[in-house]
């Protein structure tokens, strides 16, 4: 049996550690530093992400405290503006109240000043119903002739009478 195939030999071992080697560093220089590149500039392209992401975020809460403030800001004038438009609206209904209540108090003083004047002129009508009244009663009942002056005095104390009466 023939074991030449089992044989060693060393040039055949050092011809395929050089061509294991040439093959080595054309893999490298071809393949892999172009390989270790692009995964390189993808891990750069992913920390810049991650840090506009980071920067994006931090403004997103800057933004965010930003408008709790406006809207903090815009609840306490709204509720300025209710306080005052309430506080205007009761003054304004005290005004009107005051004014209706000035408006009711002139009313009464005119009423009552026209009732005032309505009973003058009723006791004038009155006492000029009462004098042609009692002339004429007193001209039946007296038969006798009385003079004017007499008839003047007989007609005054009738209507002072009268008038103290009412």
């Amino acid at each position: 049996m023939n074991l030449d195939f089992l044989s060693i030999d060393p040039g055949s071992i050092i011809f395929t550690l050089i061509n294991t080697l040439i093959l080595f560093l054309v893999i490298k220089h071809f393949l892999f530093n172009p390989v270790n590149k692009m995964l390189e500039e993808r891990k750069d392209d992913i920390a810049d992400t991650y840090n506009k992401a980071d920067i994006a975020l931090e403004k997103a809460k800057e933004a965010e405290a930003h408008y709790n403030e406006l809207i903090s800001g815009a609840r306490d004038e709204s509720a300025q503006i209710i306080k005052n438009a309430s506080q205007k609206a009761q003054q304004r209904s005290e005004e009107i109240i005051n004014s209706a209540k000035a408006d009711a108090a002139q009313i009464r003083v005119k009423a009552e000043a026209d009732i005032q004047r309505e009973k003058q002129e009723a006791k004038k009508e009155i006492r000029s119903e009462i004098s042609e009244i009692a002339v004429m009663v007193a001209s039946k009942l007296v038969d006798k002739e009385i003079n004017e002056s007499d008839h003047r005095r007989f007609i005054d104390e009738f209507i002072e009478n009268v008038g103290d009466e009412s």
